[in-house]
Order: C-alpha cells, then sequence, then structure tokens
C-alpha cells in the first residue's frame, strides 16, 4: 500500500499546482507538498512518481509550500488553499492510511505481548506445555488478523518470524516429540509417493485419465489433512502437481488461439475477453461486500477498542475501494454494450454479403440455363428435316436462274448466308436474354425457390 500520492491540482489563485502527500506514520498525520507549475518539469514529475513514491530521496526546490495536516476520517487532508479535480484518490488515500495507522498500533500492541512471551520462554530450563499453549493462543490471534488483512504482510511475517523463534526454542526442549512427529512425517511422505508412483504407471501405461484423475483428486484432499514437515510436504507437492499436469496436458492438449480472422472476430474476441475481465470485477466487488458485512458481524464482537477502530477505519477504506470498482465497471459495461452494437451490425453487414453473393450466383446460373436451352434449341432448328428441304429448294431455284459456273459458288454462300443468319440469330437471341436478365435481375431473386425446386 503506497505511502505517498502525487497529482495535479490548483492553488487559491486557481492556478495549476502539482500536489505531493505524505504519510507520516508514527506522527498519525500527513505532509502536504506544493509546487509551482514553472517548477513542475516534467522530469520532476517523473521522479516523484517514480523515485519519491517508491522511498528514494529527491531533492524539493526552495519555494515548495509545506502544509501538515492532521489524518481524520471527518477532514479532508489537503489544506483549504488546494484542490484536485480526482478527489476519489485523495479520500481513498485519507481511508487507507488511517488503516495503516491503526494497523500499525496493533502491530506494536502485539510485538510488546510477544516480547513478554519472549521472556517467559527464556525463563524456562524445561519445556512446559503451558508456555506453550500460550505462545499457540498469541500465534492463533496473530493468524486470524493476518486472515483478515488487519496486519500488513511485512508486520504479519514479522511477527511470524519472532514467534517460530520462540517455537524453535521450546521444540530444542521437547526434541523427543519433535522426533517422533518427523518420523511420522517421513511415514506420510513414503505412503503418498508410494500412491503417486503407482498412478504414473497407470499414465506411463496410458490407462483411462478421467478415473485417473480422480485418483489424483483424491490423493490431494489427503494431502491436506495430513501432518508433515516442511520438506517433506513439498517433495509430496512436487510429485503430485507434477502428476496433475500430465494428466491434464494428455487429456486437453495445448490450448491453440482460435483463428477468428475479420473485423467481427476481433471484436467478438475482445468482447469475450470484457466479459471475463466484468466477471472478475464483478466477483471482486460482492467478495468486498461480504467482506464488509463480516466486518459489521464481528465489530460487535470485539474487545478492544483499537480492533474496533481499525475495523471501522477497515470498512471505510472497502467502501472507497468498492466506489473505485463500480466507476470502472460502468466503464466496462458501457464499452460491452458498444461492442455488442458493432457485433450486431457486422453480422448484419455480413449476411447482406452472403445473401448478394448467393443471389449473384443464381443469377448466373439463371443465365446459363437460359443460354444452354438457347443453343439446344439452335441445333435442333439446324438439324430440322423442314429447314433443310426449304435450303434445298432454295439452292434448286438459285442454280436454275444462275449459270452453270456460278453454282457451286452461288450454293456455297446461300449455305453460308442460313448458317450465319442462324448463328447471329442465335447470338442475338442469347444477348438479349442476357440483357434482359441484368434489367430484371431484382426479381430472379423471386424465382431462387422455383428455380432450386425445378434442379431438384
Amino acid at each position: 500500500m503506497k505511502k505517498k500520492l502525487v497529482l495535479w491540482g490548483i492553488d487559491e489563485k486557481d492556478e495549476k499546482v502539482l500536489i505531493a502527500i505524505e504519510l507520516l506514520e508514527k506522527e498519525d498525520s500527513v505532509k502536504v507538498y506544493s509546487f509551482d507549475v514553472n517548477i513542475a518539469t516534467e522530469q520532476f514529475y517523473k521522479d516523484l512518481m517514480d523515485k519519491w513514491r517508491n522511498g528514494e530521496t529527491v531533492e524539493f526546490p526552495d519555494s515548495t509550500k509545506t502544509f501538515d495536516r492532521p489524518l481524520s476520517l471527518t477532514e479532508s487532508i489537503l489544506p483549504d488553499e488546494l484542490k484536485v479535480d480526482r478527489t476519489d484518490l485523495v479520500n481513498r488515500a485519507k481511508t487507507e492510511w488511517q488503516f495503516v495507522v491503526l494497523s500499525t498500533k496493533l502491530y506494536s500492541m502485539y510485538k510488546s505481548e510477544l516480547e513478554d512471551l519472549s521472556e517467559k520462554v527464556k525463563g524456562v530450563s524445561n519445556f512446559e506445555s503451558g508456555v506453550w499453549e500460550e505462545l499457540k493462543g498469541f500465534w492463533s490471534k496473530v493468524q486470524q488478523q493476518a486472515r483478515d488483512r488487519n496486519l500488513f504482510r511485512e508486520h504479519a511475517n514479522q511477527l511470524r518470524e519472532e514467534t517460530n523463534t520462540l517455537f524453535d526454542s521450546l521444540k530444542e526442549k521437547r526434541k523427543k516429540l519433535d522426533q517422533e512427529f518427523k518420523s511420522k512425517s517421513a511415514d506420510t511422505k513414503t505412503q503418498f509417493m508410494d500412491m503417486l508412483s503407482e498412478v504414473q504407471e497407470k499414465i506411463d501405461k496410458g490407462l483411462g485419465l478421467s478415473p485417473i484423475f480422480q485418483e489424483l483428486k483424491d490423493i490431494q484432499s489427503k494431502f491436506k489433512d495430513a501432518s508433515f514437515t516442511r520438506d517433506d510436504r513439498k517433495k509430496v507437492w512436487d510429485k503430485l502437481d507434477a502428476a496433475f499436469k500430465t494428466v491434464k496436458e494428455k487429456r486437453f492438449g495445448t490450448k491453440e488461439g482460435s483463428n477468428a480472422g475479420g473485423a467481427l472476430g476481433r471484436v467478438e474476441k475482445r468482447l469475450k475477453g470484457l466479459e471475463a475481465a466484468i466477471g472478475k470485477m464483478e466477483s471482486s466487488i460482492q467478495r468486498d461486500k461480504s467482506d464488509i458485512e463480516y466486518q459489521d458481524r464481528i465489530i460487535t464482537q470485539t474487545d478492544g477498542q483499537l480492533e474496533q477502530q481499525i475495523r471501522q477505519a477497515k470498512i471505510k477504506m472497502i467502501n472507497e475501494r468498492i466506489s473505485s470498482k463500480e466507476l470502472k465497471l460502468k466503464d466496462m459495461l458501457e464499452t460491452k454494450s458498444k461492442l455488442e452494437q458493432k457485433i450486431s451490425s457486422l453480422e448484419k453487414k455480413q449476411e447482406q454479403a452472403k445473401e448478394k453473393e448467393k443471389i449473384a450466383e443464381v443469377k448466373e446460373q439463371v443465365k446459363q440455363r437460359i443460354a444452354d436451352d438457347m443453343e439446344k434449341k439452335a441445333k435442333e432448328l439446324e438439324s430440322d428435316e423442314t429447314v433443310q428441304k426449304a435450303a434445298a429448294a432454295i439452292q434448286e431455284e438459285d442454280e436454275q436462274e444462275a449459270p452453270k459456273e456460278n453454282i457451286d459458288e452461288n450454293a456455297d454462300s446461300l449455305l453460308g448466308a442460313i448458317g450465319t443468319a442462324l448463328g447471329e440469330s442465335l447470338e442475338d437471341v442469347v444477348d438479349t436474354v442476357k440483357a434482359v436478365a441484368d434489367v430484371v435481375g431484382d426479381k430472379i431473386e423471386e424465382k431462387i425457390d422455383e428455380f432450386k425446386g425445378e434442379e431438384e
């Protein structure tokens, strides 16, 4: 959790300024720094964001204005002279820092209690179950506060380390019990290793993966309830985890990215990712709300005033966090609506394009069918006996009227003329049919089903 904040704002003269806010944890207050816009260069702003916020030293100019403000849930941490657009960031920092101060006080209280326990452990020469149980009770309280996140991780880890040191000191006084525990852990580890080896043999033989996977889940359930030393637990877990991975790879293979292609595929992929993010955000908000309900229930059962203050501060902090997440969720839902509209539009365009392709294809089929029919009719006409007789009669008349030497030439010309006439007539008919088909193209669609029925 950051203890420093940097953002832009304005001063009492409505002039732009760079504002830096720092939590003074031990003093239960904050220090506010204001930098004139002429001083706040891009490099200076970058130094504040990248270095100062992470604990590194950054030299402030002499003209820096400084304000000391109390840390209070009811008062603003900014002086009246300064205002910012992102009030949500300031309010969130205020509630989080209030929690930081109270959590640190809780840590100090546990630290003092742990020092008393340390003196007791040093004062006993032999193992005493009473001191052991007292130390266990203390650690149980710390664990609960850590699970409720009332203690920062570094504080909880430090208390854990010091508590473990005391536990180790007591364990030295009960080596016999410790040896028994180690022996039991070793036996349990052997049992699990044998079970996992049998499972691995089944995997290698290519037996059914579904029952093997269920068997691994049963072993995992037993593993959670088993008692191990740290090393034995790690060894068993590594082998169990490796078996799970092997079975999953054989069952499901490696996931390949979908090749959606086109604008529609890209938008659908983006929508899918957004929906997953929305689901996570909604779950996160619901967890925060459940956490508030839990804190409301627990706060009535707390004995100490400090813990009650911590839980109140935590409720306030969670509420601010929910507000921030709900704003993000609103933006995500708006984006989702836009993407859905875009997908609908692209789908309509895609359907229209497919329909046009289908109509164009049927048009060509109709045109080709008409052309084939006309060509067939023309061939039938050429082979018709009446036509042949008419051509022969015309040829005979021409032979009688024309000089003998020109008979062959005229006959050839006449037959050629008939063929040419028929060819030109056929071409004219086909061209005419095609032209008509283009003109009445809009009505061809109405005949599509009829045409398909005839084909079938």
